[in-house]
């Protein structure tokens, strides 16, 4: 089959991914395997191929966010069929008895394994997953437009979740960065009522989708939002983006931060966190996440912005993310 491997981490510009020809994975007992159809790209992906998350698989294919189709099951496989099309997420199994997990908190696991980074991903034509880990996908959404659902948008579910925000009827909420992830959760936030003021630095694709997507205030990143938020969420992994989304808060305010690696944050004064406004991150995601935002994502519906790669030009796809070249999302195409 054909695959993108990385065998050691380094700088995008460089191209570490290796596309080449390596033999079909064979499903283990409670695995599925699946034939990829579509892969969307994600910073995380970027943060493994240029080692920000240190490589823990070598070679490694990346890939997260993947819809595909079963091919054959590897036994002990209950709910799941050959021929059901199926999504994989960030999360690719968990232990299921540390203390975490027995306290429904299985996206903290202390044993859990991460679909492209521990696991080999969706950069390829054939993939193996945990039967128990998949999801299966609403029949309305194509395969390149579910794809940015399973990790850019289950993340986001997540973040708004941990906003903490109970009435959304008019709500404030901030978006600070405006890529794949942004861009499907000010769908849902203002789905469920809120307003949603977005920074972002990039004009020509990024703050231009905020307008399209009914965004009440755009801005670049640094610029303050002309009234006090509710609560906002960073899905730009830049540490020095957090001073100024704090200050863009109201008193007993919530910032998410929704990335899994972000910059140093740098010094501030107390006086941006006083008046009980709390920063809390978002690590990782549930299966339940997964569950209750798809369905709410075919409910509202979600479209997806997306752009299109073929899977041998996953480094030109990724160098384009690193450069907020790609409007929404990425996705490669397997065929």
């Amino acid at each position: 089959m054909r695959a993108c491997l990385l065998y050691k981490s380094a700088p995008i510009e460089t191209r570490p991914l290796v596309f080449t020809e390596i033999e079909r994975p064979v499903p283990r007992p409670g695995e599925v395997l699946i034939k990829v159809s579509a892969c969307g790209i994600c910073r995380t992906d970027l943060h493994v191929v240029e080692g920000e998350l240190a490589q823990r698989l070598s070679p490694v294919i990346p890939g997260h966010q993947v819809v595909g189709t079963v091919e054959e099951t590897g036994g002990d496989v209950e709910g799941v069929s050959v021929g059901d099309r199926v999504g994989v997420a960030w999360l690719h199994t968990t232990c299921g008895k540390c203390r975490f997990c027995l306290a429904g908190r299985e996206n903290l696991c202390e044993a859990a394994e991460f679909t492209g980074w521990t696991r080999n991903g969706g950069f390829a034509e054939y993939m193996t997953a945990a039967a128990d880990f998949v999801y299966p996908l609403h029949a309305e959404m194509s395969d390149v437009q579910a794809a940015p659902l399973l990790c850019a948008g289950i993340i986001g579910y997540r973040s708004l979740r941990l906003t903490g925000i109970e009435n959304w009827a008019g709500a404030r909420i901030g978006i600070f960065g405006f890529g794949a992830a942004g861009h499907v959760c000010i769908q849902a936030a203002r789905s469920r009522g809120a307003d949603v003021y977005v920074s972002t630095r990039d004009r020509e694709h990024h703050q231009a989708l905020a307008e399209e997507l009914g965004a009440v205030w755009v801005g670049d990143t640094f610029d303050m939002p002309p009234e006090k938020l509710d609560a906002a969420i960073i899905f730009a992994p830049a540490g020095e983006i957090v001073p100024a989304a704090l200050a863009s808060l109201e008193k007993g305010g919530t910032l998410v931060l929704g990335g899994i690696h972000m910059s140093m944050i740098p010094p501030f004064d107390y006086s941006l966190i006083y008046g009980e406004r709390v920063i809390r991150s978002v690590a990782n995601n549930t299966r339940d996440d997964g569950r209750e935002f798809l369905a709410e994502a075919a409910r509202i519906p979600i479209k997806t912005s997306v752009q299109t790669f073929p899977l041998e030009s996953a480094n030109e796809a990724l160098t384009a993310l690193k450069n907020d070249a790609i409007r929404g999302a990425g996705v490669l195409v397997i065929s």
